[in-house]
């Protein structure tokens, strides 16, 4: 990224026009009274509400029906304001000035302003700044860090443009920003910040290569049984599945397709007559689409979606991390 994290920001922010304005200061008066608002990032579609309000927080949870001990990321439109939730550190301040605006969310130790309910009970909290201008005015608007897991049902694939959101919890909420379609469309990375080892929570939309490349360090992964996991949103339970099963490929024996009706979705021409498919021209098309094309072929007549496995570097990472959750494997 070119120039300074403010310099970006002030770009992004000449940008805004009175149309938007003006439905920005509607979306920032239901964020004020306590009221969900769906917003657009580059990642995914949030679901958002005061992040230092616990009532508004409170009805996040009642509206995806999402476990209340599964913690949500802060987003914030500045440094000062991230510093008001956290407590930074050098690395992370390093990093923000890098990779920020955009898909990276740090694990630091929360300040006592942030509510229990808003970190899922632990002592830490997730913050980043999205890529995403209606929702940075929107923030900046609203006074207050806001809080978004994904604008869908719990365990549901995350929503990447506004109809998917009014479709899963439309009903529940009090607007929708509409941004169009996400641009990268699988969640931030996240990575924990608060030891002496940096180390990757959840893969997303930054690679943990170009992480490294900045810190010039190797970015560990959590040791097997760690509760570190725990800090980081999206990693506890099954997410992004589709209401027929999915199988990674190499899953997907002759056995258990046999005389079963099924949709492929991967980069590669299916091995086989599935009754509906989905080629990505691409891995990061592969990210972009991946959500949109579960929903596509849960709809097809299928009784199976099988998904064509891709290398684990740089977004394949997040691209199999996802496919992996969905498949309950």
């Amino acid at each position: 990224m070119s120039g300074t994290m403010e310099d970006r920001l002030a770009k992004i922010f000449s940008q805004t026009t009175e149309a938007e304005r003006a439905e920005i200061d509607r979306a920032a008066s239901f964020i004020r009274a306590g009221r969900l608002v769906a917003i657009p990032t580059e990642t995914v579609y949030g679901l958002g509400a005061n992040a230092l309000d616990a009532e508004a927080v409170k009805s996040i949870y009642e509206a995806k029906g999402r476990p209340s001990d599964n913690p949500l990321i802060l987003h914030v439109c500045s440094m000062e304001m991230a510093d008001s939730v956290v407590k930074l550190n050098d690395r992370a301040r390093f990093l923000m000035e890098k990779f920020w605006p955009g898909p990276l969310s740090m694990v630091l130790f929360a300040r006592g302003v942030v509510p229990l309910r808003t970190r899922g009970g632990l002592e830490t909290a997730a913050i980043r700044m999205p890529d995403n201008r209606l929702t940075l005015e929107l923030i900046r608007a609203s006074g207050v860090p806001i809080a978004a897991p994904s604008a869908n049902i719990s365990g549901r694939p995350s929503p990447t443009d506004a109809q998917t959101v009014r479709d899963d919890v439309g009903g529940k909420i009090a607007a929708i920003l509409d941004g169009g379609e996400c641009r990268v469309g699988v969640e931030s990375t996240v990575i924990d910040l608060t030891g002496d080892k940096v180390v990757l929570l959840r893969p997303g939309g930054l690679a943990k290569e170009d992480i490294e490349a900045a810190l010039g360090l190797t970015v560990a992964l959590p040791q097997d049984g760690s509760n570190i996991i725990k800090r980081s949103p999206g990693t506890r339970y099954r997410h992004y599945a589709p209401v027929i099963p999915l199988f990674v490929a190499e899953q997907a024996t002759e056995e258990l397709i046999k005389g079963r009706k099924w949709a492929w979705m991967g980069m590669s021409e299916p091995p086989g007559s599935p009754v509906a498919k989905i080629i990505f021209a691409s891995q990061s098309k592969y990210a972009r689409e991946l959500f949109r094309a579960m929903r596509t072929l849960e709809k097809s007549g299928a009784e199976l979606i099988i998904a064509e496995k891709t290398d684990s570097s740089r977004i394949g990472r997040a691209i199999m991390e996802r496919l992996t959750r969905a498949s309950g494997i």
